[in-house]
């Protein structure tokens, strides 16, 4: 048996593989959506799924309720990805990518058109609801974009040069280039295979990670400038208000958890990010964690998920509330977990 097919005998049982085709093969028409703030694992699984469902001659609508950054748009079929106007009422299948919860699909999941449509949920968030008729839910998998890796082995689809973009994509991103700690042998494996399919690691790099808008710097400064550490838990807020101050676009703000989680006197990470959405304001909160500690725990409590090393909810409110609210609730987790009362959740270990 092969390195791959190891891999994805070890993450896609036979029992799921086949409950996956027989979902996929009698659907022709189907709906692909990924999560509201889409990343980098969000829009190259979406871009990915298509590639799949192309190859296997049928007609998927890719759609995100929120724009894509245009720095993935070097992503084939990027272009062809539709918000919310773009979504019709009728499918024979509707495959969610990359989200934990219902919530996450934004409008472009309609319950009232869209509830009696079955409904794939493929993800990798381990506080995933099994929101779907049918779940794949692989914790184990560093991204995504590792799954539909074997998912089109599954199916016999080819690693084509566009589908290894987009996966290898989500795959880079996801791992801050292979970085974090759920990078294991099977996730390098994968890259590899990505890229002797002609995905190239230093442009994804170069176009994702180390790409920043001047503006984007300006409100980093800005943010920075503010940000506050107390009980091994760091965290900065983003109001509307400094944006326009900058000239700062939705998204400009990305991987400032990340920089806080540097931090050396800090064990916890969190931004608070003011944006509006449906016309009201909501404050997106973004959790990090250094090794040893558990973020997902406290963004499912407060309607999230994610990883324990990153994870994050979105929530209703003035900014500096629901800021304070939830760096106490982060503090209280850091204290109870650092003095054993609470195991961090552990991310499934697979060979």
């Amino acid at each position: 048996m092969t390195q791959s097919s190891t891999a994805g005998a070890l993450y896609l049982s036979p029992e799921m593989e086949s409950a996956l085709r027989s979902a996929i093969a009698p659907a022709q028409n189907i709906l692909c959506v990924s999560h509201v703030s889409p990343d980098g694992d969000a829009i190259g699984s979406l871009l990915g799924m298509g590639w799949i469902l192309r190859h296997l001659g049928k007609q998927p609508t890719l759609a995100l309720a929120d724009k894509p950054a245009a720095d993935f748009d070097y992503i084939p079929g990027f272009r062809e990805i539709v918000g919310t106007s773009g979504v019709a009422d009728d499918y024979d299948l509707i495959i969610c990518l990359d989200a934990s919860s219902p919530d996450r699909m934004g409008a472009v999941y309609r319950p009232a058109a869209h509830s009696q449509i079955p409904l794939l949920v493929i993800d990798h968030h381990i506080t995933n609801t099994n929101f779907g008729s049918l779940n794949w839910v692989e914790p184990g998998c560093a991204a995504v974009c590792q799954m539909l890796v074997y998912l089109a082995d599954a199916l016999g689809a080819p690693l084509s040069a566009d589908l290894c973009v987009a996966l290898l994509t989500g795959l880079i991103t996801d791992t801050l280039c292979l970085r974090t700690s759920n990078t294991n042998a099977h996730v390098l494996q994968a890259a590899m295979r990505l890229t002797e399919g002609g995905a190239q690691i230093q442009e994804i790099v170069a176009r994702t990670l180390q790409s920043r808008t001047y503006a984007g710097l300006r409100l980093w400064g800005s943010v920075l400038a503010h940000a506050t550490v107390q009980k091994r838990v760091i965290w900065a807020t983003i109001s509307l208000a400094q944006r326009k101050q900058v000239g700062a676009q939705e998204g400009d703000g990305e991987g400032l958890a990340g920089l806080l989680a540097s931090a050396k006197e800090a064990d916890i990470a969190a931004t608070f990010s003011e944006r509006v959405q449906s016309g009201a304001r909501v404050v997106e909160c973004s959790f990090r964690a250094k090794p040893g500690f558990d973020v997902s725990g406290v963004a499912l409590a407060f309607g999230g998920g994610g990883h324990p090393p990153a994870a994050g909810c979105t929530l209703t409110g003035p900014l500096d509330a629901i800021s304070a609210q939830v760096v106490a609730a982060l503090q209280e987790a850091h204290q109870m977990q650092a003095s054993g009362q609470v195991q961090p959740v552990g991310v499934a270990a697979h060979g």
